[in-house]
């Protein structure tokens, strides 16, 4: 019944923007900063509003609803302008630890059109142009009692010929133990755009199209806990894509799933990113219409790596033994973390989790819990379970752990996308801001740029990921493909707990790994996460060459740039990040033949180049250094699932 609903509003939503285009009149009119995007909106003889997007004088986004319903107020139709303001510039500069860059500006011209409905109640529309995109959002400043939004009429309408690549969004209360959704699902890739999901679910951000040769990434941001987390919905008769709430069963126990406030309302943003696909990998959109941090001493803040039994070595082995071995081993490869998995609480023990907590310390390692977030919204019966439900509990459980001196809590098994639930992510958030707790997010929703507003989520798994690889050899025939469709999607903008790089072979596991050595050692820079989990064991790690562990020991923690090189979504990837005065370039194909590049190397201006690919015969590994200097057509052969890291200074 709720997916026909969602159908049959967005049916409603094609007619109406049919008959919006043919009726509609300009009343006002936004340019990016270097004129190249221009928005357009309309306001129809009978007051519906609609919008449309140009870039470089071809559409991008045709005309398009806008427009929302609250209980007992409708902002959809008979809609007057009352005041148009005058663009204005905004200007934002930052920092974060977590994303592409380091230092970030953002640029944007502003407009702020106010209307008003029937019942003279004001919405106002904000949109905002930059250089690489449109975004837009609804602001109610006149709430001072409990309103409730029942539907959001905002649209993208593409043209008929636009294709997508799109991640399904799975159907509440399904998967092993009820556990979905968890945006764990395959993307269809080149779809001609209207395609219905095959899940019946809408679709999941960011959601990437390309339309008159130009590449559309469409997420939100600003997501608080009033709002519900959205996604696309759209019918097979047309190429309109419009917001969708989530499943009335995405919620915490005795909590609603729609948006409710009852003060001046800020909507999310609706963002849409466009361009080239340099534009979608070196955008930073996704943060750059985020709240600003909410730290006051964010100085606990310290993005890392870390090693991890569980991928490996699974559930019986989260012993004190086990979780020993992996702490001295993070301290060889000189990674700051050790996260310890589920069941902890009973296998091991707090007592005794505190002493390798204190044996970490010596060794200059910070241990990581693993908690289980569900109430009732899943039958998953992992452990510590329930005890982060209410306030009360996660200040004497963050308490605890910060007396313990734990780095970070990793929570798993959310419910979803109701208006609770995420508040209920937000609420942890803030209440592990006070104990300088780290945040991981497993099982869970798409960050949306929180890890700007909440600097200590480090990461977020919202991804069908390595673990997924070892249950499943479809998951790890398919890795390589995979893979190379989330630096354009999924960690476009927001850090993804992939948990990557196994470099020799999967343990523990039924599954043959597809992907080559090399490739896996390229996920490593080329995957965005403020704490990086890698899936090597220790066992395997001795066959890794001297001069590929000291690669890791001295892989960087965070970024302060970005350069898109080459790609295409899902066959291939090829991108540069700087730290310091260093340039990491990692390339991962995805194709099952191998693919040959031609790098041009002397525009970094660097002297030396270390060349890390794939090795012959029975070597992981081959290793070369080159004169950075005279290379303007470095070569590179990419095997079938292969990859390679440069490393230049």
């Amino acid at each position: 019944m709720f997916i026909r609903k969602l159908i049959s509003a967005t049916i409603a939503s094609v007619i109406a923007i049919t008959n919006l285009a043919a009726q509609a009149q300009q009343v006002a009119k936004l340019e990016s900063p270097n004129k190249s995007i221009v928005l357009h909106v309309s306001l129809s003889a009978s007051g519906e509003i609609q919008y449309s997007v140009q870039r470089s004088g071809v559409n991008v986004i045709q005309p398009s609803a806008l427009g929302v319903m609250m209980k007992g107020h409708n902002f959809t139709h008979g809609m007057k302008l009352v005041s148009s303001s005058k663009p204005e510039r905004i200007t934002d500069n930052y920092q974060t630890k977590n994303a592409k860059k380091s230092s970030i500006l953002y640029q944007a011209n502003q407009l702020v059109l106010s209307f008003a409905n029937e019942e003279q109640k004001k919405m106002d529309l904000i949109f905002r142009l930059s250089n690489d995109g449109a975004a837009f959002r609804y602001s109610f400043p006149w709430i001072k009692n409990k309103e409730t939004i029942v539907e959001e009429r905002s649209s993208f309408a593409f043209d008929k010929e636009t294709k997508a690549w799109l991640q399904p969004m799975s159907e509440a209360k399904t998967g092993w133990q009820r556990c979905h959704p968890s945006y764990e699902e395959h993307y269809l890739q080149n779809i001609s755009a209207g395609t219905v999901s095959p899940l019946k679910s809408g679709w999941v951000y960011p959601a990437l199209f390309k339309t008159n040769n130009t590449w559309v990434l469409i997420t939100e941001a600003a997501l608080d806990g009033t709002y519900c987390g959205t996604r696309l919905i759209n019918d097979s008769a047309s190429a309109v894509y419009s917001i969708g709430f989530a499943d009335p069963r995405e919620v915490f126990t005795g909590g609603g799933y729609l948006p409710e406030n009852n003060k001046a309302w800020l909507t999310p943003w609706r963002i849409i990113t466009m361009g080239s696909l340099k534009t979608i990998a070196e955008s930073t959109l996704g943060t750059d219409l985020s709240p600003t941090a909410v730290l006051k001493d964010a100085s606990f803040v310290k993005p890392g790596k870390a090693s991890w039994s569980w991928i490996n070595s699974k559930d019986d082995n989260i012993t004190y033994n086990e979780q020993k071995k992996y702490i001295d081993y993070a301290a060889d490869m000189h990674w700051q973390y050790c996260l310890i998995d589920a069941d902890w609480d009973t296998k091991i023990g707090y007592d005794k989790v505190a002493e390798l907590s204190a044996y970490a310390k010596q060794k200059n390692v910070g241990l990581l819990l693993w908690y289980n977030s569900a109430g009732d919204w899943n039958t998953v019966a992992y452990h510590p379970k329930d005890v982060l439900l209410t306030s009360e509990g996660r200040e004497k459980e963050f308490s605890r752990l910060q007396a313990m001196g734990i780095k970070g809590v990793k929570i798993d098994f959310f419910g979803g996308d109701g208006q609770s639930m995420i508040k209920y992510y937000v609420d942890i958030l803030n209440d592990a801001a006070k104990y300088k707790l780290l945040v991981n997010f497993h099982g869970a929703t798409l960050p949306r740029g929180w890890q700007r507003t909440y600097p200590h989520l480090m990461t977020a798994e919202a991804i069908y990921g390595m673990e997924m690889v070892t249950f499943d050899q479809s998951a790890a025939d398919k890795q390589a493909n995979h893979c190379a469709m989330l630096p354009f999607t999924r960690n476009a903008f927001d850090p993804m707990d992939f948990t990557p790089m196994n470099l020799t072979g999967l343990t523990s596991s039924n599954c043959t790994r597809k992907t080559t050595p090399a490739f896996e050692l390229a996920l490593s820079v080329l995957f965005l996460s403020g704490i990086q989990h890698y899936a090597q064991a220790p066992e395997g790690m001795v066959q890794v060459p001297n001069e590929v562990k000291a690669f890791l020991r001295k892989l960087p923690d965070n970024w302060d740039d970005v350069k898109f090189l080459e790609g295409y979504p899902g066959q291939y990837a090829v991108i540069a990040r700087r730290s310091g005065s260093r340039w990491y370039i990692a390339g991962i194909n995805g194709d099952k033949n191998e693919r040959k590049l031609s790098l041009d190397i002397t525009a970094f201006k660097k002297g030396k180049a270390t060349l890390i690919t794939d090795g012959t015969n029975s070597e992981l590994f081959s290793m070369n250094n080159l004169n950075a200097a005279n290379q303007k057509n470095c070569n590179i052969t990419m095997n079938a699932n292969g990859g390679f890291v440069m490393v230049l200074e």
